[in-house]
């Protein structure tokens, strides 16, 4: 297939890139500057540009952003969307998160529609964020899966960084399935919607400042900032950035796939059990970790909300990674920059 990859030097897209050419497609990616598109085509160079090219799009909450990118030669059959922004360093939550994400997914929909009409199948990279109920807590009695929508409004979106970057994924996955009802496009969409993130980097995007924000505690730990208190976990249900990767990939591929919503989560993890698999796999970094007696980091006394993860394996056939094989690829890929 013909593929074009949204926001291609992030920490999901980099690998959702390297499965596309695994599996054989020809690939578009967007970046944000050329700079960005010399170090992915670098990282690849046994790949023909028919089969790894690239497309300029500095601003993807600009309206119309995608209306030249989505246009091909030859034509695109499929997008993988994942670009949108994730930091809580914002002053202005409406303009640099709920714009963004929403600007972002309905603009590049609405291109499609416009001018690529080959495309067949969109997916979109959302988050547990849209699923997760914020005002419930912990909700051990609660079994979280697809059916499960976060409940925020405007009005609640603006409180604080957080709350802004869960209403913003929550606000773009709607406004895309609600495009889908009222358009009718010639495509179906698919959307990913995975918790914590974790995973090895692309080594070739990232230096050990600019990490995704899910792998900065994995970094934390390793530096011993966790030594004497282990920092909370905050969400306790996590997912292999390789598996999420082939997800999308699998999810534009397989026809089943079309028009659901897959929350892809392996499972949980605390960040105790984080510190525990670092000391066990490198004793190196012993002096700087937590020992079994410190405080913090563990799953909360009460328990914690159940999932439902069957849809991704049974419609997607992918099987989910262990922690432990996470949590090493991920300190390897780590001391790699520089760790």
């Amino acid at each position: 297939m013909r593929v074009l990859l949204t926001g291609g030097s992030g920490f999901i897209a980099a690998h959702v890139l390297d499965y596309l050419l695994e599996h054989g497609h020809s690939v578009v990616t967007t970046v944000r500057s050329q700079e960005k598109a010399k170090k992915i085509k670098e990282a690849h160079p046994n790949v023909s540009k028919d089969k790894l090219d690239f497309a300029l799009v500095e601003d993807i909450a600009k309206e119309s952003a995608f209306d030249e990118t989505v246009k091909s030669d030859p034509p695109f059959e499929a997008v993988v969307h994942t670009a949108s922004p994730f930091h809580f360093n914002v002053t202005d939550i409406q303009k640099e998160l709920l714009d963004p994400a929403y600007i972002g997914t309905v603009g590049i929909l609405k291109s499609i529609k416009k001018s690529a009409p080959t495309v067949k199948r969109v997916v979109i990279t959302s988050s547990f964020a849209s699923i997760i109920d914020p005002f419930k807590g912990n909700w051990p009695e609660h079994t979280y899966s697809e059916a499960d929508w976060n409940p925020m409004n405007q009005e609640q979106a603006l409180k604080d960084a957080p709350s802004g970057y869960r209403a913003s994924k929550t606000f773009a996955e709607k406004a895309a399935w609600d495009f889908v009802e009222k358009e009718k496009p010639n495509f179906s969409i698919s959307t990913m919607c995975p918790p914590l993130v974790l995973g090895p980097i692309v080594h070739y995007l990232n230096s050990l400042d600019a990490l995704n924000t899910s792998n900065q505690r994995i970094r934390d730990i390793m530096m011993g900032k966790a030594k004497d208190e282990i920092m909370p976990t905050g969400t306790y249900i996590w997912a292999d950035v390789r598996d999420l990767a082939l997800a999308h990939v699998k999810a534009m591929e397989v026809p089943e796939a079309a028009n659901k919503r897959f929350f892809v989560t392996a499972g949980y993890f605390s960040n105790k059990e984080i510190a525990q698999i670092i000391a066990k796999n490198f004793p190196q970094y012993k002096d700087k970790l937590p020992t079994d007696k410190t405080p913090g980091g563990d799953y909360p006394e009460g328990g914690v909300y159940k999932y439902n993860n069957k849809r991704v394996q049974e419609v997607l056939g992918v099987k989910f990674r262990p922690l432990e094989e996470s949590i090493v690829d991920t300190v390897k890929s780590l001391q790699a920059v520089g760790a």
